[in-house]
């Protein structure tokens, strides 16, 4: 077989996965929904979740595209990969949800500021890991603020640029491969507590990559 085969032969096994892997966004605000318009402007389908019922997210959810479907939190949770959107306090609750969250993809894309004095230092995705016992956890999609996150990430000449981190360097592809097929250009900074603290916060200091709103020309 020659490279050209197997070059053909790795894109459909890239496009197989992409066609099977399932989203969820567990949050409904602001950010929860700028993912949303994310992902329906590519017309790839994901569920969305909140503390609510989805009868009560079901019009909203409707009104950003056809692929946002409003569900309920357990059925939300039977995705692939796992969007956290809720406010920092409510990860626990949401990691409740299930026993075990071995092939999970957590992708957390909360913030927390000021750095509340229970993650005795750790990356506030670090200590979230804790919570979601054997899921492979990766920070991305929370350096820039829901209106930004929201647009059209494709603009003339560029892609808009979001930064993964995560100790698990294999979880890191998928979810960059997601980024791109959202339209955005990942930028892989590392382990949390490397290049990742340059998106996390540090007492009442923001990392010096949040808020960055930066551009690649290719992706």
């Amino acid at each position: 077989m020659g490279w050209s085969c197997l070059s053909t032969a790795a894109s459909r096994r890239s496009e197989n996965r992409r066609s099977i892997m399932s989203y969820a966004i567990i949050g409904f605000g602001k950010i929860g929904q700028a993912l949303a318009h994310a992902f329906a402007r590519k017309n790839i389908e994901v569920t969305v979740a909140s503390r609510r019922p989805p009868e009560a997210l079901a019009t909203q959810a409707r009104a950003i595209g056809p692929t946002v479907v409003a569900k309920s939190l357990r059925d939300a949770l039977e995705a692939d990969t796992i969007i956290l959107a809720v406010p920092f306090g409510e990860h626990r609750e949401v990691a409740k949800a299930l026993p075990n969250w071995k092939g999970k993809t957590v992708i957390d894309a909360m913030n927390a500021f000021p750095v509340p004095e229970e993650l005795d230092g750790l990356p506030s995705s670090a200590f979230v890991a804790k919570s979601f016992t054997g899921a492979r956890l990766v920070k991305g999609f929370n350096h820039l603020i829901a209106a930004t996150l929201a647009t059209d990430p494709v603009v003339t000449g560029g892609h808009r640029v979001v930064f993964l981190s995560g100790d698990d360097e294999d979880a890191i592809a998928p979810v960059a491969d997601l980024a791109k097929q959202l339209g955005f250009a990942p930028v892989k900074l590392g382990k949390l507590n490397e290049g990742g603290a340059l998106v996390h916060a540090r007492g009442r200091s923001w990392g010096q990559l949040i808020f960055q709103d930066l551009f690649k020309k290719e992706q």
